[in-house]
Order: structure tokens, then C-alpha cells, then sequence
């Protein structure tokens, strides 16, 4: 091979490596993952009770009281747990 035909492979395999490692941090990069974790476990234990949200959990209500949705729709697809949760003030930890 030619003398400037090697150098020009070389240069254009330097710049692709470049080129991935650049995507490759900005794909999986720390500052990308932005994924919320509950470190609390989590229990069906029907005896325990709930904690409840801190206050500044999404979906709560600037005031930082909950106020259920009692539309009837929503009512009638809700579990027993989770309108119970409702009924006592707290902030649902259940699916509807």
C-alpha cells in the first residue's frame, strides 16, 4: 500500500473511533439516566399501613394535602386498599 493511502486508513478509523466513543457517552451517559428508584420495599401485607408522600412528590397538590378522584368511573375501577388509602387522607401507594 502507498505511503498517504495508509495514512489516510489511519485517519479515518482514528476519526470513526472518535465519532462512537463520543455517541457511546452522550447514549449511555450518567447524566442521560434519569430514572426515579424507590429504595423502599414494598408489601401487600394488608396490616401494614402506607407511608405516606413527601412533599414534594409529583402529582401531589401544591398544598401538599391529597384530594381523591371520586369521579364514578374512576370509583368503580379502584381496589379496596387504594380507596381505603384515599378515604384516610394518605397519598395511594397501590394501582387502581
Amino acid at each position: 500500500m502507498k505511503p498517504i493511502r495508509v495514512g489516510m486508513m489511519s485517519a479515518v478509523i482514528a476519526g470513526s473511533l472518535l465519532a462512537g466513543g463520543a455517541l457511546g457517552a452522550t447514549v449511555f451517559g450518567a447524566a442521560s439516566s434519569g430514572a426515579a428508584t424507590n429504595s423502599s420495599p414494598t408489601t401487600t401485607s394488608a396490616t401494614q399501613s402506607a407511608p405516606s408522600a413527601p412533599a414534594g412528590a409529583p402529582g401531589a397538590p401544591p398544598g401538599g394535602k391529597f384530594k381523591p378522584n371520586e369521579n364514578k368511573a374512576h370509583e368503580a375501577a379502584e381496589s379496596a386498599q387504594r380507596e381505603a388509602e384515599e378515604n384516610e387522607g394518605k397519598f395511594p401507594t397501590t394501582s387502581p
